[in-house]
C-alpha cells in the first residue's frame, strides 16, 4: 500500500497536531514532527485530539530542519503554502512524498519557499480569508493524494 509523509515545522496548537495525528491514524501516512514545538507533546489536549488512536500512529520527531533533511537525503518535498503559485491539486504525489506543512501562526519560513519554490503548492481559497485551519490543510492534501492513488486499500 503506498504512503503519504505528513512533516509539521514548529507546530504551535496541540489540538491540530492531535487533528492531524488522526488523520495521518486512519490514512495510514507517517507524521513528521520537526521541532521546536509549541506545547508539551504529553499534553493531555494533543492526546485528546488523537484519542484512541495513538497505537496507530507512526510518528517520527527531530530537533531541527536540518536534522530532518539529514534523515531524509532523496525525499520529494511538497511545501505548503499561502505563497505557492501551483495548486496542490496540479501535482502527482509519489508513493513515499513528505508534505511539509508551517506552524499556525506565520506558515513555512520565506526562506524555505523562495528555496523550493518550485514544490511549493497552495490550497485555493478566497484571497480576503487568511489561510485554512492547519488540521483541515493537511487533510485536504493527504486525501488528495488518496484520491489520486483510487483510495487503494481503503473501504
Amino acid at each position: 500500500m503506498k504512503r503519504i509523509n505528513i512533516v509539521l515545522l514548529s507546530p504551535e496548537i496541540p489540538q491540530n497536531t492531535g487533528n492531524i495525528s488522526r488523520t495521518c491514524a486512519v490514512t495510514g501516512a507517517v507524521l513528521h514532527i520537526i521541532k521546536p514545538i509549541g506545547f508539551e507533546i504529553s499534553d493531555r489536549t494533543l492526546k485528546r485530539a488523537g484519542l484512541d488512536y495513538w497505537d496507530k500512529l507512526e510518528v517520527h520527531y527531530y530537533e531541527s530542519y536540518g536534522e530532518f533533511l539529514a534523515a531524509h537525503k532523496d525525499a520529494l518535498i511538497y511545501y505548503f503554502s499561502a505563497r505557492g503559485r501551483r495548486s496542490y491539486a496540479e501535482v502527482e504525489y509519489p508513493d513515499g512524498a513528505f508534505l511539509m506543512f508551517g506552524c499556525e501562526s506565520v506558515g513555512l519560513p520565506e526562506e524555505l519557499v523562495s528555496e523550493n519554490f518550485e514544490r511549493t503548492l497552495r490550497i485555493p481559497m478566497r484571497g480576503e480569508v487568511r489561510c485554512l485551519n492547519l488540521s483541515n490543510a493537511v487533510a485536504v492534501a493527504v486525501y488528495e493524494a488518496l484520491r489520486q492513488w483510487g483510495f487503494e486499500g481503503f473501504c
